[in-house]
C-alpha cells in the first residue's frame, strides 16, 4: 500500500501538504516567538568561529549582515533562518515533483510546475507574513525559496536522467 502511494505520487503530495501547513503555521508566528537567540546563547556560549565569521559582512534586503552590526548570536540565527528557507522549499518542490511526475508523465512539465508551485507558495507565504504582527516580508526571501525549489527539481531531474542511463 505504501509503495503504491509512493509510486503514484500520493505520499509525496501528502508530504507537500504537511510542509505547506508547517510553513503556514510558522509564518503566522511573530519573530519573538520563533527566535532561537536564547538557545544559541546557551549552545554556542563560547562563540565558536567568531574570529573567522567577523570578516563576513554583506547586505541582505538593505540590511547589513555582520557580527559587528547584528551581534554574534543574531548573525548565526540569520544563517539558520535562511538555511531553513532554502531547505524547506527544496523539500516542498521535491515533493511536488515526485507527486506530479507520475500524473503528468512529462519530466519538463513536472519540473516547471513543481518549481512554479513552490515559488508561488513562497510568495503567498511572504504575503501571509505581511499580515502577521512583527514580521517582515521580503522579496529576497521569495528568491531564496525559489532557488531552493529550483535546486530540488533540477536534482530530481538529474537523478531521474542518471537512473534511466543506469548510472545510479
Amino acid at each position: 500500500m505504501l509503495k503504491k502511494s509512493r509510486k503514484n505520487g500520493n505520499l509525496y503530495f501528502i508530504l507537500a501538504l504537511l510542509i505547506m501547513a508547517v510553513l503556514f503555521y510558522s509564518s503566522s508566528q511573530t519573530y519573538e516567538t520563533q527566535s532561537q537567540i536564547s538557545l544559541l546563547e546557551n549552545v554556542l556560549k563560547n562563540q565558536p568561529f567568531k574570529d573567522q565569521l567577523n570578516n563576513i559582512s554583506f547586505k541582505y534586503a538593505d540590511d547589513v549582515v555582520s557580527i559587528e552590526e547584528k551581534g554574534y548570536f543574531s548573525f548565526v540565527e540569520f544563517f539558520i533562518r535562511k538555511l531553513a528557507h532554502f531547505v524547506t522549499y527544496f523539500l516542498l518542490a521535491g515533493s511536488f515533483f515526485l507527486s506530479l511526475l507520475p500524473k503528468l508523465k512529462v519530466v519538463g512539465f513536472a519540473v516547471f510546475f513543481s518549481w512554479l508551485s513552490a515559488t508561488g507558495y513562497a510568495g503567498m507565504d511572504e504575503f501571509h507574513q505581511m499580515l502577521t504582527q512583527d514580521r517582515t516580508p521580503l522579496f529576497q526571501d521569495v528568491m531564496l525559496d525559489s532557488f531552493g525549489a529550483l535546486t530540488a527539481v533540477l536534482l530530481c531531474w538529474l537523478v531521474l536522467k542518471l537512473k534511466k542511463r543506469r548510472v545510479l
